[in-house]
């Protein structure tokens, strides 16, 4: 039996005849009694009592007919339930990113996403190293796109929010060794290094704002060399040296004046931050509502007003 059968049945004993039946139903009064003596003929059972003037269920026909309100009101509800779950996103999202901006920036604007789909569920994994985001099970990544990342799968790349990484130094540091001039003097200074990979890079990418010119490959020599990010913050905080560092993270530090921009002309330019996300055919509701949300809340840079 189809769901169109059921339908049937129940026209007609509540309508109490196949002409009125045939109208709830928007079809020909023939179509209905051809319709109705087919499917008395495959159950091979009586369902309806007809006279002229009206028809009257069985003790089948209404057997049948108190079986298929209780499934059209399950299919009924079926619906509504996935109606309800287009209007309202739900189940989980596996996300990736950085220590820094994850724990400064990414984890108040999940936390806000969430109050406004309760629903959905976020696990969000703080990592120094991208994933094979397929392959590990993760919806997308929120990351500094930066050409050494080893990309093992293949993805799609979503501009969150434009950045750059910037030169900066303690008021004290500058007080005791002056500011650089140009970036060759920045061979006679101490710089402090984040070490992203097993080797600590001594070279810094330098370029200046508005040129097409290759990006500058800046020797640099300093003792303090951390793989942790904060730890060179603070080492910089402390007037032990000049550091390269984004200006999510930074930005707050030169407008209290905790720090000071130096070169302020000269940036790395390949820090910006993106979504990145496996290729599928389809995008769950609950994960581009997200993206969209991240890009709305950090297209405007929220870092340059903290």
């Amino acid at each position: 039996m189809e769901r169109a059968d059921l339908e049937l049945v129940l026209s007609i004993r509540d309508a109490g005849s196949l002409t009125a039946a045939a109208a709830q139903l928007g079809v020909a009064a023939p179509s209905m009694t051809k319709r109705l003596a087919a499917l008395e003929a495959k159950l091979g059972v009586k369902l309806f009592y007809r006279t002229t003037r009206r028809v009257a269920a069985t003790a089948e026909g209404e057997l049948l007919c108190e079986r298929a309100a209780g499934l059209l009101s399950g299919f009924a509800q079926a619906e509504e339930a996935l109606r309800d779950q287009a209007r309202e996103p739900s189940g989980q999202i596996r996300l990736a990113a950085t220590f820094g901006f994850g724990r400064i920036w990414l984890g108040a604007a999940l936390a806000d996403f969430q109050i406004l789909h309760p629903k959905v569920r976020i696990d969000l994994q703080l990592t120094e190293r991208l994933p094979d985001l397929a392959a590990e099970g993760f919806d997308a990544a929120v990351w500094l796109w930066a050409p050494q990342v080893n990309r093992t799968s293949q993805w799609s790349a979503t501009l969150l929010a434009k950045n750059e990484r910037v030169l900066v130094a303690s008021p004290g540091y500058v007080k005791a060794r002056g500011k650089p001039r140009s970036l060759e003097d920045l061979a006679a200074h101490d710089c402090l290094q984040v070490r992203e990979s097993d080797t600590p890079s001594s070279t810094w990418l330098l370029s200046k704002e508005g040129e097409r010119k290759p990006a500058q490959a800046i020797k640099i020599k300093g003792a303090l060399v951390s793989n942790s990010g904060e730890l060179v913050r603070d080492w910089c905080l402390a007037g032990r040296g000049i550091m390269l560092r984004s200006l999510w993270d930074v930005a707050p530090l030169i407008a209290s004046g905790q720090l000071v921009r130096l070169l302020p002309s000269y940036a790395m330019r390949n820090a910006n931050i993106q979504w990145l996300a496996p290729f599928r055919a389809q995008t769950p509701q609950r994960v581009r509502l997200l993206r969209e949300n991240l890009m709305n809340r950090f297209k405007a840079r929220p870092w340059d007003r903290a």
